[in-house]
């Protein structure tokens, strides 16, 4: 089966088929950094990471360029640095630390490229000059615009024209500009706020124009694809194809566009008004990462997902289900490296259709549960094991894994089971008794079957 992609800007689904197989590129719009993430800021990490998986596994690793940003100049980090009477930089290093600490607890692989926005300055300025030189911005009261009007396709990709998106009131209204959706390339900088010099004065580059000269700088005119939040598909990346195919004499900026969907508390958008703002760090403090990425992915990328603690609660219980299976198997043997099963490779080449994906995997889970022979149970342990690799759980050792929370490390645990199992040899049932009551007072469950002694924790 061939990789299809639902691509945004045709609003169709369609196989991928990148413009180079060895040189596969991918970008998505990462944070911008002013605050910790939350838990929508994490959908778009943990979805596009299964999409890096996959064609990592389609393509080969070194062949796969996934870049993902970090805009480290905005007006929100300026009025952060401000309230704290510190420079940006102060600011941006804090919550990107952060930022890769939540993610990567997520099991969010690193990109290839992590470009950041004031590192390309210069890249901005320079294609600031070339649309100017085309025809495409003007220079108006400290501010460099872009001109909507000298780009006919501009609208294609969110489907609305320019009057409608001027009647919803999506635009700045200024005097400044020819026309009301005309969007900002470089805006100047007043009052202390960061600025680098130009020709048109000190200033700092529109949000917009930033993706546009890292994916030129990195990835080149055109990519295969373009990836982030649905809440970007306008006006961001309406504005960045406007830009980077102007700057390119009508070259096609990139070849698939993919938007993942919302993500709701209980049912109700999330906002600062209602109080409903839910960070990774803080959800990371009642769940392993793992159950947080694994809820995250239990709805298709593409449709809203609804945040709450039974959904947490579940996605956990059905981890427990596949590491239970995992720890059955714990005596076999793989000589080769774990490949994923064809049906949730499949599942996931039919637009990243993670649900789908994950109930292929509970039958994984029956069929290793019952799995009779060697061969039969290698085949099921290297299933499990690689299809687990694509979704990117199943990274912990099955007895680590049930031994989060407990208050005695695996390795006490381990050793009182020995003990036990040593009493129980020798006759000596009421220490073996005691052992298992004292491990079962602190939430450890002991189980005993031909394969030998293996615990869990009591949920």
């Amino acid at each position: 089966m061939a990789l299809t992609i639902y691509n945004s800007h045709s609003g169709e689904r369609e196989v991928f088929e990148p413009h180079d197989s060895k040189r596969v590129t991918v970008y998505v719009c990462g944070p911008t950094v002013y605050n910790n993430a939350h838990i929508g800021n994490a959908r778009p990490a943990v979805v596009f990471d299964v999409l890096i998986r996959l064609l990592r596994h389609l393509y080969g690793s070194k062949h796969v360029i996934y870049a993902r940003n970090i805009t480290d100049v905005d007006d929100k980090i300026n009025a952060a640095a401000t309230s704290e009477g510190v420079p940006i930089s102060t600011i941006t290093e804090r919550y990107i630390k952060i930022y890769h600490r939540d993610v990567a607890a997520l099991g969010v692989l690193p990109p290839n490229l992590e470009p950041r926005a004031t590192d390309h300055i210069e890249e901005m300025k320079l294609m600031i000059e070339r649309l100017i030189s085309k025809g495409h911005a003007y220079a108006s009261d400290g501010h460099v615009l872009f001109d909507v009007s000298s780009y006919p396709e501009y609208g294609a990709l969110s489907k609305c024209n320019q009057d409608e998106i001027i009647a919803g009131a999506r635009v700045e209204v200024a005097p400044y500009k020819k026309n009301p959706s005309d969007f900002v390339l470089w805006k100047p900088s007043v009052n202390g706020q960061p600025g680098w010099a130009s020709i048109w004065g000190v200033g700092r580059p529109g949000w917009h124009l930033e993706c546009s000269a890292m994916i030129e700088s990195h990835l080149g005119e055109t990519i295969d694809i373009h990836a982030g939040g649905r809440d970007l598909l306008f006006p961001h990346h309406e504005n960045e194809i406007a830009q980077s195919v102007c700057a390119h004499d009508g070259k096609t900026f990139a070849r698939y566009w993919m938007h993942n969907g919302f993500v709701n508390i209980d049912h109700e958008k999330m906002s600062k008004s209602v109080g409903n703002i839910t960070l990774v760090s803080d959800l990371l403090d009642e769940a392993p990462g793992e159950a947080i990425r694994y809820a995250l992915l239990s709805a298709h990328y593409r449709q809203p997902l609804s945040w709450s603690s039974a959904g947490l609660s579940l996605a956990r219980r059905n981890l427990d289900r596949i590491y239970e299976a995992l720890r059955l198997l714990e005596d076999v043997r793989l000589e080769a490296s774990p490949s994923p099963a064809p049906t949730v490779l499949a599942a996931l080449e039919d637009d990243l259709n993670t649900p789908k994906a994950m109930a292929e995997m509970a039958a994984l889970v029956r069929l290793a549960n019952t799995a009779q022979g060697e061969g039969a149970r290698k085949e099921a342990k290297s299933s499990l094991i690689g299809s687990g690799a694509l979704l990117g759980i199943l990274d912990h050792n099955p007895t680590k894994w049930f031994a989060q929370g407990v208050d005695v490390d695996s390795n006490e645990i381990d050793e009182l089971i020995e003990a036990r199992n040593a009493a129980r040899e020798a006759k000596d049932y009421e220490t073996a008794d005691q052992i298992r009551d004292d491990l079962k007072a602190r939430g450890v469950v002991i189980e005993d079957s031909n394969l030998g002694t293996t615990w869990r924790i009591a949920k």
